[in-house]
């Protein structure tokens, strides 16, 4: 089986055939950095994250590219109300730069405790003006957007295929019920390509119309073309962005280039709150730092991977605390296989595990091949992880080799694509003091047992199992385990 992606734009499972062989262009629609990311945030970039790392896995060479829109998005997500950073700005009374740069390391702070891994390039809309010019310059020259009163605006009517993405017509939608009614507008559903800067807007540019700046739509045109080419492979980002904003992109772009866009149209499922859609305009969010002073931040990716991407994400603390359990079952059987690696010895591979790494191996491609299948990878973990206890628990002696190379099954597939399995819980897990000291606490119970202390024996157990640390014991002696 190949890989295979679900085209939002054909509503249907395609078998994923680059551009460029051995190369994939990936462009996720980045964040309006005015306030603190959310949850709803964090489900998008761990999402995309994860597409790039398999990518990465089946060994293309990746450039994933994420934009930083720091001006042009207005508060109606369309052409009318306010720049949403300008607005911050006044609320903070900064300037608007410093809402960007305070909210843009914000949201990389949140992306890298989520092991999010950096875009390979991160654009800001303010750095491509000169590029968003031009491309409205070719619009006008082509008859498909027309000047106003120093703003230009795109002509749907002049683009028959504007619609094919959402789904929406033109001639279905009803004037002013869902679009403010603008009178310099041929049309209602025209959408601003650039905007006149009012007097007292800060945020402007110098152009052939005046002075002005970008509209929303038209940045991610430009970026994502500029640094992917035209078509590239996969264009990211939220369902609910698709109109107007997706539909926008499209619309502007193959009308300037008659070329098309890009061949993928991969979008995410939102996170609700019983049901409703989470977003900061409905004010029934939970950021990312919120959720992350009060659970671990792998438990969050977690949480994130165990429903598929376009799935519905139904968000409460009570499934937060659910995806922490189920973690800490996985990471169980992590930690034990890293204590018995320490004692172990023999360099052969049971014949029988090496045939297993393989069928994991193969199992797991096949899930992730089947449009990015996390939940069904992360089920292949845990039952991964009930084999290794089974072994463990069997009294039977295994080798190092084979818990070696069981080790970096869990590295590989957990760590390199899932990113929930972080080299550094793995390092923890190797950690000589903690093994040492709980090695040297069942030392001082076997002691007291000998001695037939029944009082400090239990006292001992009881007290390691209020940290976490369960004692089993067998003819082998006694072995630990971190509580599931």
């Amino acid at each position: 089986m190949t890989l295979q992606i679900y085209n939002f734009m054909t509503r249907r499972k395609e078998e994923f055939r680059p551009v460029h062989e051995g190369f994939v262009g990936i462009y996720v629609c980045g964040p309006t950095v005015y306030g603190h990311s959310h949850i709803g945030h964090a489900k998008v970039y761990v999402s995309f994250d994860i597409m790039a790392r398999y990518f990465r896995y089946l060994g293309y060479q990746v450039r994933y590219v994420q934009n930083i829109t720091d001006v042009g998005h207005l508060t109606d997500d369309a052409d009318e109300g306010e720049d949403k950073i300008l607005r911050r700005a006044r609320q903070e009374r900064v300037e608007p730069m410093e809402v960007v740069q305070t909210y843009m390391r914000s949201f990389f702070e949140d992306m890298d405790a989520l092991n999010v891994v950096r875009p390979d390039i991160s654009p800001r809309a303010t750095c491509h003006i000169p590029e968003q010019i031009e491309l409205v310059e070719a619009l006008l020259e082509t008859g498909h957007a027309y000047e106003a009163d120093g703003s230009v605006y795109f002509d749907v009517a002049s683009w028959p295929e504007y619609g094919k993405l959402s789904g929406r017509k033109i001639e279905e939608q009803e004037e002013g019920a869902r679009i403010t009614i603008n009178p310099d507008k041929k049309n209602p559903a025209d959408f601003a390509v650039w905007k006149a800067a009012e007097k007292g807007h800060i945020l402007r540019w110098p152009s052939p119309w005046g002075p002005g700046y970008p509209g929303w739509h038209l940045e991610c045109s430009v970026m994502a073309t500029k640094y992917l080419g035209q078509p590239f492979d996969i264009h990211g980002g939220g369902l609910e962005n698709v109109f107007p904003h997706n539909e926008s992109e499209i619309a502007q772009i193959e009308a300037a280039t008659d070329e098309r866009f890009c061949n993928y149209w991969v979008l995410n499922n939102m996170v609700t709150v019983d049901g409703v859609k989470m977003g900061k305009s409905l004010g029934n969010f939970v950021t990312i730092k919120e959720a992350l002073s009060r659970h671990d931040p792998m438990t969050i990716r977690f949480f994130v991977l165990s429903s598929h991407y376009r799935s519905p994400t139904d968000f409460s603390e009570e499934a937060l605390d659910a995806a922490g359990r189920g973690l800490e079952r996985l990471y169980g059987s992590v930690q034990l296989l890293r204590e018995r690696l320490r004692d172990a010895d023999g360099e052969e591979v049971d014949p029988a595990w090496a045939q297993k790494f393989e069928e994991y191996r193969q199992e797991f491609v096949k899930v992730m091949d089947d449009d990015f299948g996390t939940p069904q990878a992360i089920a292949l973990l845990f039952d991964l992880g009930r084999e290794v206890n089974t072994l463990l628990n069997s009294g039977q002696p295994v080798s190092r080799a084979t818990l070696e190379a069981i080790d970096g099954l869990y590295r590989e597939l957990g760590g390199t694509v899932l990113g929930i399995i972080p080299d550094e819980l793995v390092q923890q897990a190797d950690s000589e003091l903690v093994g040492g000291l709980v090695r040297m606490l069942i030392e001082l119970r076997q002691q007291a047992r000998e001695a037939r202390d029944w009082e400090e024996s239990d006292r001992i157990r009881d007290q390691l199992a209020q940290m976490g640390v369960m004692l089993e014991d067998g003819p082998q002696g006694t072995r630990w385990r971190l509580s599931h």
